[in-house]
């Protein structure tokens, strides 16, 4: 209990620190759930955090049919980390880094972020538990599946938004999957074959 409670807090400070410090001022998107309340930002002015909840809804429905340990587990991690978003949105205004630097400390951050709460079955919005529930049907590992379904929504941002930050953006969601990639299978606990 103490380490899902400890996950939740670092991936989430994690997640919403990366997003407003380093995503927002550079208008880079992201991929997923986030990327689509970022998208939701940029074009009507929405605040992402709530966003993200109401996108993740119906992905949460199915979790409660099919994967209930994933929607107890997965609400905490979204509804933390989505308040996290919304409440550090001042650190959006302040000084941040050339836009190739932000894309890779965003990435990195968010990252290891999504990583540390998908270590403990936590997630933090729609597609990470989609992501969570095609992992176990199949044997491919969650970040991959991140990286695919991050691709395709920075392609629908890019066609939306239509801003010359695709390169950018595109680096990041790398940075996300590489990076949630390597923390989930370096520090996933090794199963027993018996």
């Amino acid at each position: 209990m103490v380490q899902k409670i400890v996950s939740i807090i670092i991936g989430s400070v994690c997640v919403a620190i990366g997003i407003n410090c380093f995503l927002i001022p550079n208008h880079l998107l992201d991929g997923g759930i986030i990327g689509l309340g970022l998208i939701a930002k940029y074009t009507v002015g929405l605040q992402p955090g709530l966003t993200i909840i109401v996108l993740s809804l119906p992905l949460y429905m199915i979790a409660w049919f099919h994967y209930r340990k994933y929607f107890y587990n997965g609400l905490h991690g979204l509804l933390f980390s989505s308040f996290l978003i919304d409440y550090f949105r001042p650190l959006s205004h302040m000084y941040t880094a050339p836009i190739l630097i932000s894309s890779l400390t965003g990435g990195l951050l968010i990252g290891t972020g999504v990583g540390i709460m998908l270590l403990a079955n936590i997630s933090t919005g729609g597609t990470d538990l989609l992501a969570l529930m095609l992992s176990k049907l199949t044997s491919i590992n969650v970040g991959i599946y991140i990286l695919m379904i991050d691709s395709i929504v920075i392609l629908f941002g890019w066609i939306v938004i239509q801003e010359a930050t695709i390169t950018y953006s595109a680096i990041m969601v790398l940075m996300v999957g590489l990076t949630t990639s390597f923390i989930t299978s370096c520090f996933a606990p090794k199963r027993n074959r018996s």
